[in-house]
């Protein structure tokens, strides 16, 4: 048996199944795309998460698009981060061309266009149906990641999360959280926390604060409200497909700590919300999270707990989890070590440091008998890429350099016209388009606040009021002491008593004749 001969065996061996499955793409052996060297990955499987890594330009975003593709055809939702804004072509038939075809005939397929139903969704609501979740929702942890907080501002806003929940206090959005923020501090709740919460220092709050201000500045507070977005909206289908949602975050790439977060704050929703599904034939729900280093990048070992600890869980609720970055390395080792499948496409190793890294890499790998794997990485060319995932039995399979199959609907962003259009007809887009102000902690707080500053206006006049008569006895005492008051008193004493005693004037004397009336 040739050694062309052995490959194809031990690759149908490694990937076929009677079981649905995704096509990936057909096996490379020595430069030679072999049509009949099929590498599939398991339907079942998908739950067991993945990663898709390569560097720039070598074709990963083309790879999430045709797993989300074939995971829409097989009836499973999709969620997926657009991060250039070029993904909405998914909802439109692609065009064929001469490469398309010969890409096809290569890998032994037909290209068929097609389009897929898709749901366009926007952080700043500028980009599709606005989404949006309480700052509850979010918690602690999350909103820290965002605010870029050190250990000690988030122990503070621990407090005011704490303190909210014990009191029934519904913290909205960022009005109700500075709210909070500030009667702890420098309100009236200051002394009242001081005991069992501890005190917040005036420094600290006032950090926070701007933290949030800057954060409302740059225009994209509005992911803090209500309506809060439903996860279940992930999970819909059309005509037996599943929607493939797109977070469309090309208007906000600049703030990576915030789509991060909130995609995770997502995932964390899942897993709170839905059942336990046990193993499925296929996953509810599969999420692609692109950019993964940003998620992880300076990330406090809290955050990255409840990262691990989410994808570690989530799969029996039957959700799966790829992860799309440049290099494996950007994504923890404990978190890394919980995921399937992969998809690596090139990598470069044009400086030490791109050495040392494919190394690493090279060690992650299974042994091959048909590839020197540090070879075959850096020598794939766009659209291919060196595959291992888990077999319908949860055995890793042959690691095969794989030429990836097209994607069927357009490779690039909608008209913007289409884009409106599709954004405006939709029903998800009229559910979250207008904010809803319920009553929160802001508006209990304020009326607490004013209540108190009413109490203390009155019980401030009560205490002008004593002061002003002590103030108006004083006087009186005074004057009552002083010479002039005493020169009067003793006068009046006199007039008194001389009328008392029958006394009388000289004038009175001398009408009557003097004394004796003489």
């Amino acid at each position: 048996m040739s050694k062309k001969e052995q490959f194809v065996a031990a690759i149908q061996k490694s990937y076929h199944t009677d079981k649905p499955v995704i096509h990936l793409g057909s096996a490379i052996l020595e430069g030679e795309i072999i049509g009949e060297a099929r590498v599939n990955l398991p339907l079942r499987m998908m739950n067991r998460h993945g990663l898709v890594a390569g560097a720039t330009g070598s074709g990963k975003t083309r790879t999430l698009q045709v797993l989300a593709e074939q995971l829409s055809a097989a009836g499973v939702p999709v969620f997926m981060s657009d991060i250039k804004g070029d993904l909405s072509g998914i909802a439109q038939p692609g065009q064929t061309n001469a490469a398309l075809q010969e890409r096809s005939a290569a890998l032994g397929t037909v290209f068929e266009p097609k389009g897929y139903p898709v749901e366009l969704y926007s952080l700043s609501g500028n980009k599709g149906a606005q989404m949006r979740a309480t700052i509850l929702e979010f918690g602690p942890i999350l909103l820290s990641k965002i605010f870029e907080l050190n250990d000690t501002q988030s122990g503070v806003l621990a407090i005011l999360f704490k303190y909210a929940d014990d009191k029934d206090l519904p913290m909205v959005d960022l009005n109700d959280l500075k709210k909070v923020l500030n009667y702890l501090s420098e309100g009236p709740g200051a002394a009242e926390i001081k005991a069992d919460y501890g005190s917040i220092s005036t420094s600290t709050a006032g950090t926070i604060l701007r933290k949030i201000v800057a954060l409302e500045q740059q225009g994209v507070g509005t992911i803090f409200g209500e309506k809060s977005f439903d996860i279940t909206d992930l999970i819909n289908r059309v005509d037996g497909q599943g929607v493939i949602s797109l977070l469309n975050i090309s208007d906000v790439q600049d703030k990576p700590a915030l789509f991060s977060t909130f995609m995770l704050s997502l995932l964390a929703e899942l897993y709170t919300k839905l059942p336990e599904a046990g193993d499925l034939d296929k996953p509810k729900l599969v999420f692609f999270l692109d950019e993964a280093h940003l998620l992880f990048k300076d990330a406090p070992k809290a955050f990255l707990d409840q990262i691990e600890q989410v994808v570690r869980l989530i799969r029996s609720k039957g959700v799966g989890i790829f992860f799309c970055t440049q290099m494996a390395q950007d994504v923890p080792v404990s978190v890394l070590s919980q995921l399937g499948n992969r998809v690596q496409h090139v990598l470069r190793a044009f400086t030490p440091q791109d050495a040392d890294a494919l190394k690493q890499t090279v060690k992650t790998y299974p042994r091959s008998d048909f590839y020197a794997i540090d070879q075959i990485l850096t020598t794939l060319g766009i659209g291919q890429a060196l595959i291992t995932v888990l077999n319908e039995k949860g055995i890793p399979t042959e690691v095969a350099a794989t030429h990836l199959l097209p994607p069927n609907s357009v490779m690039g962003p909608m008209v913007q016209a289409d884009y409106d259009n599709h954004v405006r007809q939709s029903d998800v887009y009229l559910k979250y388009k207008d904010p809803i102000d319920p009553e929160s902690a802001y508006e209990m707080l304020t009326k607490r606040m004013e209540a108190h500053a009413q109490v203390e206006a009155k019980a401030q006049e009560e205490v002008a009021e004593v002061k002003k008569g002590k103030e108006e006895k004083g006087i009186l005492s005074e004057a009552l002491n002083s010479p002039l008051a005493k020169q009067i008193g003793r006068e009046v004493v006199r007039g008194v008593f001389g009328m008392l005693f029958g006394k009388k004037t000289t004038s009175t004397r001398k009408k009557s004749g003097g004394f004796f009336g003489f």
